[in-house]
């Protein structure tokens, strides 16, 4: 998944957060939130670790038409969000996979908290390396991801593999923009040792040759530009939340969120929203 295990081991150390279930349970309780009562909803502020947030996951998951009939993998799970969220408002069935062993194990005791169990299950491990059989899944869900992996074509053939024929691929992912070299630290970087962008080009080049075929493209660079413009003036007018995905960040949060709008203004940072099949076997055979 990565370079080396060295990076690996980089990666993992950088989301790193001690006692963080019990940090967000008591965010939770001080935001004035029964922890008997915890509902979905109640997490959003955190669970969701992308740009866009909750609002983000619904649209894009909205064209993807989900049913209870769908085995889900999320591919870079973090606590949980996307995919707890998947199962409740949709219905699949939702395996997430991610590099920290503590993000899947707050992620289990979460979903434990919501009555979830059912669900969505989570299983720490590298997305080369993922322990699923060929053809498991009707579809792969990822959202901001792929920075911290430097063999992308690993990436796409091992998601090729255990993807059924006729199964689709959503990414949203944070891409390399013609900006130039972007500000550290960011949320998935303190420096450029363990980040890995690539162009929205080289994205699409690297999907075809695993395979793939593009079923929908969509820049949402302006749209993220808007949603943290948004952020920061709630921010500004009220401080942050006790809840907040500033809890995962830790001292560095304002700094990071502060280079990460300065990387979207600049154009230093592109964000694309893509949906990808794996050819069906009808299609191959033709």
């Amino acid at each position: 998944m990565f370079r080396s295990a060295a990076d690996s081991t980089s990666v993992e150390a950088h989301y790193a957060h001690q006692n963080l279930e019990d940090t967000i349970l008591n965010a939770l309780v001080d935001s004035g939130i029964d922890l008997a009562q915890l509902k979905v909803e109640d997490l959003a502020p955190i669970d969701e670790f992308h740009i866009g947030g909750r609002k983000a996951t619904l649209e894009f998951a909205r064209q993807l038409g989900l049913d209870e009939t769908l085995q889900v993998l999320d591919v870079g799970s973090g606590i949980g969000g996307a995919s707890r969220c998947l199962a409740v408002e949709f219905g699949c069935q939702v395996t997430g996979i991610d590099l920290s062993g503590e993000y899947c194990k707050v992620a289990t005791k979460l979903a434990g908290r919501l009555g979830l169990d059912s669900s969505v299950t989570y299983q720490h491990g590298s997305a080369l390396e993922m322990p699923f059989a060929d053809n498991s899944f009707d579809l792969l869900w990822t959202q901001h991801a792929a920075m911290n992996i430097a063999d992308k074509a690993g990436l796409y053939a091992e998601m090729w593999r255990v993807l059924k024929p006729g199964g689709r691929l959503a990414i949203y992912d944070v891409l390399a923009g013609e900006g130039g070299p972007i500000h550290f630290p960011v949320p998935w970087a303190r420096g450029p040792g363990i980040s890995f962008l690539i162009s929205p080009q080289q994205l699409r080049d690297q999907l075809e040759v695993a395979g793939f075929e593009i079923i929908s493209w969509q820049d949402s660079t302006e749209k993220g530009r808007s949603w943290f413009r948004r952020m920061g003036a709630k921010i500004g007018s009220k401080g942050l939340p006790r809840l907040g995905i500033h809890l995962l960040l830790g001292e560095d949060f304002r700094l990071m969120a502060n280079n990460q709008v300065r990387n979207l203004e600049e154009g230093r940072i592109a964000l694309i929203e893509t949906i990808v099949q794996r050819p069906s076997l009808a299609d191959v055979q033709q």
